[in-house]
Parts: structure tokens; sequence; C-alpha cells
């Protein structure tokens, strides 16, 4: 299981990234763009995913990842439970997810420096 500070803890680090408070849920952006957001309760965390690629992880893992809001299936985006991740796979989920958002350069910058 992982917490919401061990999720701010990595999304803070990553360049360009800003935490914003928007209806009392947890949000980060790069630009104006979100790639990774909170439930109020905490429970389950959002995250910048390929569209066409969610479905499988969602029906190779139900236990752990969730289709998006009707709302929000439009998005590239897919939901997770939080208590069901492990460190690891946070850090894999938080780090491919911002990659989604930020300019290729900036990505190739971070995995320069040696990345998370």
């Amino acid at each position: 299981m992982v917490t919401i500070g061990e999720v701010r803890a990595l999304a803070s680090t990553l360049p360009r990234s800003t935490e914003a408070l928007v209806h009392d849920r947890v949000k980060f952006r790069v630009g104006r763009i979100v790639w990774l957001a909170f439930s109020r309760d905490e429970t389950t965390m959002g995250f910048a995913f390929p569209k066409e690629e969610r479905e499988a992880l969602v029906a190779s893992a139900p236990e752990t990842f969730l289709m998006p809001e009707r709302g929000d299936l439009r998005y590239h985006w897919v939901v997770a439970r939080m208590a069901a991740l492990d460190l690891d796979e946070m850090r894999e989920i938080v780090v491919d997810a911002w990659r989604m958002v930020v300019p290729q350069r900036v990505a190739r910058d971070y995995d320069e420096r040696g990345g998370a």
C-alpha cells in the first residue's frame, strides 16, 4: 500500500510538475495539463495513461486498476486503488504518467540525470 505522501514526494521532484488543490482534491500538473490526481478520500489515484491500452490494464489487474468515470473516458486517463499499489509499481506509474505530458527532451534530460 502506498500513501499520498509517498506519491507526492516523488511527483513533486519531477521537472515542471506542480501541485494544486482543486475542489478539495490534490492534483499535479505540467503547465495546464493534469497528469495525476487523487480522490477526495485519497483512496484512488487517477493518472495519465494511453486510452488504447487502459482496457487491457484494467482487465489484467481489476483489483488494482479501474476505468475512469464516464466524464473522463475521453481523456488519456485510468485510476488505481492506492491500497493495491506497492512502491515500485507506484514509481513506475507516476513517472510514466509524467512522461506522457512533458516534452521528450525534458524526459530525456531526467533519464540522463539518473531519473527516479
